[in-house]
């Protein structure tokens, strides 16, 4: 059977580099996490919905909050994950070597969600399906439709971090090959819609037609076993950002919810005991003087180090199999039964009391029909010699401004649109949706 190789799968290789440069204290994965935390785009995350869209309240977490969350959960994960497989890895690695490159992995694991999390995404699809029906897609290919019919945030992602920012159509950020690897949650294509099926719940993809070809790339320097045609198995490191995000959204979403009123500490507090096991409840819990916050942060953190170190032990146990490409599932399944059966306990408070919560659907309903204003507005400019009115060349205007260029390719056109609205924070979208309403909102500075 083959096997990926560390030498390779760590390459620090860039994509559309034209020089490699070795600079004192900083490794080429560090300077990844710079680059990714200096872009528009990630800056762009600060007000955009982790679950709660529109929220006025400052200590819910943004997807800036929960990305930076994420990457000091996954920096952990990746320094003691190396110590446990040290002897397998290149001489020139390091442990901190490890954990920067999927700290900076997991800070972009979001950078492609559109404004209102995963309520903006399903609005987009919904207005691709709506306009497939409308024959507006068929000037594309059925590959390219789908695309667009199943707008992926973990795609998008990959098209900001490669062709968009920084170095638009020669390398985007110019990422070393090892972190966009361990960011690709999804090496493979979308699948072409047959007739008269719903794109919403459709398996996930992590690369559109427009990139494949650098997924192609990616792949290649690193050595990622090929499944099919455009479809690859996970980078290694790919688990422990998952596990990563996995472990920041069960847990921490429900401090939010207590935050909002939506949930009280006494139903989310036996859920961090259960995790805790016999690392030891903390002193916090008994002083009578002690904040829910307080109570909770030290639950946090007594929870999260045992954690840690079950999900770098599953990793260690699992390597040949990963190396492989046949792990199946996450790795928080491969940890002792009660681990993975807390996290589900947790998703599953989130979804019975958090995400049908009335406050939650209204805002998502908000949500939903402003970016369907935006799409109605923008999206039929993009058909390829359109005649225009008064209101789309202003329209078509605005679009310029933000640096678009329409070509002859209905697909490309389309998916320009979708990376200025895919970048919008939550209060943009909702703005710009009052203005194409005909109403003047109220502007901040």
């Amino acid at each position: 059977m083959k096997e990926m190789r560390w030498l390779e799968l760590l390459s620090a290789t860039r994509l559309g580099s034209k020089k490699n440069q070795n600079e004192l204290g900083r490794s080429p994965f560090h300077k990844d996490y710079d680059r990714i935390i200096f872009s528009q785009s990630f800056r762009q995350l600060n007000r955009k919905t982790q679950v709660h869209p529109l929220t006025q309240h400052d200590g819910v977490h943004t997807r800036l909050t929960h990305s930076l969350e994420v990457s000091c959960v996954g920096r952990s994960l990746g320094m003691l994950a190396a110590e446990k497989i040290k002897d397998n890895l290149p001489s020139w690695i390091s442990p901190a070597d490890l954990g920067a490159i999927i700290q900076a992995a997991c800070l972009a694991h979001d950078i492609g969600n559109p404004p209102f999390g995963h309520a903006g995404e399903y609005a987009i699809r919904e207005w691709f399906d709506t306009a497939a029906q409308n024959n507006f897609l068929d000037a594309l290919s059925p590959e390219e439709s789908a695309d667009v019919r199943q707008f992926e945030g973990n795609a998008q992602g990959l098209r900001l971090l490669t062709r968009v920012d920084h170095h638009p159509e020669d390398g985007g950020m110019r990422l070393t090959a090892a972190t966009l690897g361990a960011y690709l949650k999804y090496p493979w294509l979308s699948k072409p819609i047959q007739e008269n099926e719903s794109a919403q719940n459709r398996a996930k993809f992590g690369c559109y037609q427009s990139e494949k070809n650098i997924l192609a790339e990616i792949a290649n320097r690193l050595g990622l076993i090929e499944l099919g045609e455009y479809h690859y198995c996970r980078h290694p490191l790919t688990y422990l950002l998952e596990a990563a995000d996995d472990i920041c959204y069960a847990l921490i979403d429900l401090e939010d919810a207590i935050s909002l009123n939506i949930l009280t500490y006494e139903e989310v507090e036996p859920i961090f005991i259960k995790l805790i096991a016999d690392y030891g409840i903390p002193n916090e819990l008994s002083l009578p003087w002690t904040t829910w916050q307080q109570k909770i942060a030290a639950l946090r953190g007594r929870a999260m180090k045992r954690l840690v170190e079950e999900v770098t032990n599953a990793f260690s146990r699992h390597q040949t199999t990963i190396l492989m490409g046949q792990l199946q599932g996450t790795l928080l399944q491969y940890c002792p039964t009660d681990i993975s059966a807390g996290i589900e306990e947790a998703k599953n408070l989130a979804r019975q009391k958090i995400f049908g919560h009335r406050q939650k659907i209204d805002l998502e309903v908000i949500a939903h029909m402003s970016l369907q204003h935006i799409l109605d507005a923008f999206m039929p400019l993009t058909m390829p010699n359109k005649s225009t009115n008064y209101k789309d060349r202003k329209l078509m205007l605005m679009l310029e401004q933000s640096g678009v260029h329409f070509g002859d390719n209905h697909y490309q056109n389309i998916m320009q649109v979708l990376d200025i609205v895919g970048k919008f924070s939550d209060h943009q979208a909702y703005h710009l949706a009052q203005i194409l309403q005909g109403h003047r909102p109220a502007f901040t500075s």
